[in-house]
């Protein structure tokens, strides 16, 4: 299976993209801003790598006797590896946590730290979500397994209809699914695609892979099983339970952003064109949610303005908020979607209605 590339063909009429580009800079440029992170974010990655390593020290003492205290501190560390996940790695690897490329490259590899693997990663969400976002068989995000349907674009299945039903039990295994197997099936199928190519690349990839995954397995679930006085099936569980806390809420964040009855999703035919601007692409598959709350958004590392983000995917999220402002008035200005829920609970009502659709026979 080769990779097929598809080109964006900006409209000749449409100056959208370079008027908004434009204004970005000026702000940055008038308030004598970095695009990259601050002390906030410096801060904000000390608490979420305590808050995901501290209980896992704390297990791997061996002095934790009671089941309540073991999940416990198993679903505190779940929390902050969900935070190192959408608050940390994300924007290192997005090479917009800071201006220095080895500050990116290491604290990037906190993605490895949790159990996954940062350049398998970065091939399934900075190359093929945010370039081809919504496009079916090209956008990682919403290639999903055959169970589940997340683009009007992809087969349906009778088993569809039940989706919105059971979809919240695989979010919650989807990291357990990342530790374990997804990160083999997808750089095996990247290979084929065209990636990993040079010398030896994939040979090495795989083995520091399988390094890193050892490495998280050690710390995490080997040494605790060891030293815990506790039924090593109890600590299994408490072990799983973390990471299903982790998958549901890291899931849940990025897909009511995108599978939503108000975003489009694009079809593409035999031609390797697509007659849309790639920044106007962004606005109508994208959508906000919860803007006015400040904890929320730092919580979630800016990812309720996925606007903003695939937008500038090259700026930290701790200025997606003033950026806000700037994108929603220059898509008013040219006649273009912002799409926006008030809430992230309304937002996920969104996501459940799109998931009923496509469940549906009549949009097959």
């Amino acid at each position: 299976m080769s990779f097929k590339k598809l080109k964006f063909v900006k409209p000749e009429e449409s100056d959208f993209s370079t008027t908004l580009k434009e204004r970005v800079n000026h702000y940055f440029n008038t308030n004598n801003l970095s695009k990259h992170g601050n002390a906030s974010m410096i801060l904000k990655t000390m608490l979420m790598l305590i808050m995901f390593l501290a209980p896992l020290v704390i297990l791997n003492t061996g002095i934790v006797s009671s089941k309540l205290l073991l999940f416990g501190l198993y679903i505190c560390s779940g929390i902050g590896m969900a935070g190192v996940g959408m608050a940390v790695m994300h924007d290192a690897n997005h090479g917009s946590y800071s201006k220095n490329r080895n500050v990116n490259k290491y604290l990037g590899y906190t993605m490895n730290l949790i159990g996954a693997n940062a350049n398998v990663w970065k091939i399934q969400h900075n190359v093929l979500h945010h370039t081809y976002t919504n496009i079916d068989g090209l956008d990682d995000d919403i290639n999903a397994p055959l169970f589940l349907r997340f683009s009007p674009n992809a087969k349906r299945y009778w088993v569809h209809k039940f989706q919105h039903f059971y979809v919240w039990i695989f979010y919650g295994l989807s990291t357990i699914s990342w530790i374990t197997t997804k990160d083999y099936i997808r750089i095996n199928r990247y290979r084929k695609m065209g990636f990993f190519k040079k010398e030896n690349e994939f040979r090495r990839e795989l083995f520091k892979l399988t390094g890193w995954k050892l490495f998280y397995y050690s710390f995490a679930i080997v040494l605790p099983l060891i030293m815990i006085p506790i039924a090593w099936w109890i600590v299994l569980l408490a072990f799983c339970t973390m990471h299903f806390i982790t998958g549901f809420i890291t899931s849940i964040i990025f897909q009511v952003a995108h599978v939503i009855p108000t975003t489009k999703f694009p079809a593409t035919g035999e031609s390797d064109l697509i007659a849309n601007d790639w920044f106007i692409h962004q606005l109508e598959t994208t959508c906000n949610y919860s803007p006015k709350s400040k904890f929320f958004s730092w919580l979630i590392g800016g990812l309720n303005f996925q606007i903003e983000h695939h937008l500038f995917p090259n700026i930290c999220h701790v200025h997606y908020r003033k950026l806000s402002k700037i994108v929603k008035q220059t898509a008013k200005e040219y006649n273009l979607p912002y799409l926006t829920h008030k809430t992230f609970a309304s937002a996920i009502l969104g996501h459940i209605k799109m998931l009923h659709q496509l469940g549906r026979p009549q949009l097959v």
